[in-house]
């Protein structure tokens, strides 16, 4: 189980899925060898040696990078897990390194780095799944 969020570029002006119209066709983040740098640059910690699917390692959680073989790059999917709002920081590095915005998928909501809400539903989500006592 992880929680997803997606990193693409979108128009100003949206803040959630419902704001996206019909006809937006988000610029691709960049050619594969180009994106792979800006995340080895934001991240340099990251492992890339697949470079469609990477990973990235803290000390309470576990980012996945889902790149995909497509080239451009359209979007970037991160399949989180673990717990610690620090996870935030290295997701943020990287939508600044790719000029992108962050979406929550489970909410469909942009969110900044102070948006917690949607990190903190899923560790709920995910901790009354694995004890139903909690």
């Amino acid at each position: 189980m992880s929680w997803d969020v997606l990193l693409l570029r979108l128009p100003d002006g949206i803040a959630s899925v419902q704001d996206i119209p019909d006809d937006c066709a988000p610029p691709p983040l960049g050619r594969q060898q180009e994106v792979l740098a800006a995340v080895r640059r934001a991240t340099p910690e990251a492992d890339l040696s697949d470079p469609t699917w990477g990973e990235l390692l803290g000390p309470t959680w576990s980012i996945e990078l889902n790149i995909g073989e497509e080239d451009p790059v359209d979007s970037i999917m991160l399949h989180i897990r673990g717990s610690g709002d620090d996870v935030l920081t290295p997701v943020f590095r990287l939508a600044g390194a790719l000029g992108c915005r962050v979406l929550d998928c489970s909410t469909g909501d942009l969110i900044t780095p102070q948006e917690l809400s949607g990190w903190h539903a899923f560790q709920e989500l995910r901790d009354r799944a694995i004890d139903p006592s909690h």
